[in-house]
């Protein structure tokens, strides 16, 4: 039973949560009202069972929760106006270009008034559901920066009394790029592990696409999902140990997700407007296109590394590059570009850093390295693989 609740949360707390800051415009008091109906299931559904539509229950449960909580807090006649508004049983349909809850609410959180960060973190923590310490991880802060992050985006929408609405059409521009990363998180924090989250980032983005189709951001965001999506049935073997690209079975790859996601790129192409999301989905489309690992044009991936370097620097998109430049130049000039990257409390880095070094003979070094990874990688399936690597190249040098 605790299993099919875990379910659940992870599947409709995004959606529920939406829902209560529509209806009482308060982002705490929604939080909790969710929280209180996930706490009462847990408690209730084992004796009584799985209601028909958990979804629904846990919203008017959450909804009856914040009602008295109103009602107790305050003697004020606003307050109990208020509290019944909840059970008007006919809502005024909203109108506007936004009709769905949860993409709704990211548009409010990726209000101009609060920074990107604050936006991004705000919304994986209420669409998502994602703990604090999981933001901080895909944001690689200390958690309790995070910790102050959200509590402060909670008090600028509350203090500048920033109203949850529709954006109208003027708006959707501005807001775009905070609303893409946000998607874009979700997705990767999926892709770690919870096919949830994957799932409502893919659908995100195709309404992202619908709402904005000349917006070649939101293309190619949706293009890039779609086509390391693609390589899911071939990323983990049978038994769940995971298998990187140069190792798949390329015969497994979804090829409808590549085909949509390689006209995608192309229409980018057509656009003729580039950005981050939309390289990142073009260096994605290259590997799609090899039939093999050893065919993979590396010479295209390094040009468009270095077009992204270009436009949207970053020491993660830099660490990406080295990957190229050692299949291109070699392992050694890859290496002295990884050691000038401050990104040492980032899993990644350390691998990347340990195959190079065990590429070039290093291989002491290389296992620390290996090591290194393991220890800073949430992933199990990850930490894993990495231990394999670091216990294959041991016993090559006993």
């Amino acid at each position: 039973m605790a299993v099919d609740i875990e379910d659940v949360f992870r599947a409709e707390y995004g959606r529920a949560v939406a829902v209560l800051i529509r209806l009482l415009g308060d982002i705490d008091l929604a939080e909790e009202a969710v929280q209180d109906a996930f706490t009462t299931a847990v408690r209730k559904w084992p004796e009584t069972g799985v209601p028909p539509s958990p979804a629904g229950w846990i919203i008017t449960t959450a909804r009856n929760r914040a009602v008295d909580r109103l009602r107790r807090e305050s003697t004020r006649d606003a307050r109990h106006a208020e509290a019944a508004q909840l059970y008007a049983p006919d809502e005024p349909t909203e109108e506007g270009p936004v009709r769905d809850d949860r993409l709704r609410l990211i548009f409010t959180c990726c209000h101009p008034a609060l920074a990107t960060q604050a936006q991004v973190a705000l919304t994986l923590r209420l669409l998502g559901g994602l703990s604090t310490p999981q933001i901080a991880r895909a944001f690689l802060v200390p958690e309790p920066t995070m910790a102050q992050r959200l509590v402060r985006a909670k008090a600028k929408i509350r203090d500048a009394r920033i109203p949850y609405r529709i954006p109208r059409d003027a708006d959707l521009p501005d807001r775009v790029k905070g609303v893409l990363a946000v998607v874009y998180l979700v997705f990767n924090e999926g892709y770690g592990g919870r096919e949830d989250l994957c799932a409502e980032a893919l659908r995100l983005g195709r309404v992202l696409a619908e709402l904005m189709p000349d917006e070649p951001e939101a293309l190619g965001l949706l293009a890039l999902m779609l086509l390391i999506e693609s390589r899911g049935p071939a990323r983990t073997a049978p038994d769940g140990d995971l298998i990187v690209l140069a190792d798949q079975d390329r015969s497994r790859w979804d090829p409808a997700l590549i085909a949509e996601g390689q006209s995608l790129v192309r229409r980018c192409l057509r656009l003729n407007r580039p950005g981050p999301y939309q390289i990142q989905a073009a260096i994605n489309a290259v590997h799609s296109d090899a039939p093999s690992a050893d065919a993979t044009d590396w010479g295209q991936v390094l040009q468009l590394y270095d077009q992204l370097m270009a436009l949207a620097p970053s020491p993660v998109v830099a660490l990406n590059r080295a990957v190229a430049v050692a299949e291109v130049e070699g392992p050694e000039p890859a290496l002295a570009l990884v050691d000038t990257l401050d990104l040492h409390g980032y899993h990644a880095f350390h691998a990347v850093r340990a195959d190079l070094l065990r590429r070039t003979g290093r291989a002491t070094q290389a296992m620390e390295a290996y090591a290194r990874a393991v220890a800073l990688s949430e992933n199990a399936a990850e930490r894993a693989y990495l231990e394999r690597r670091r216990q294959a190249l041991a016993h090559t040098n006993s």
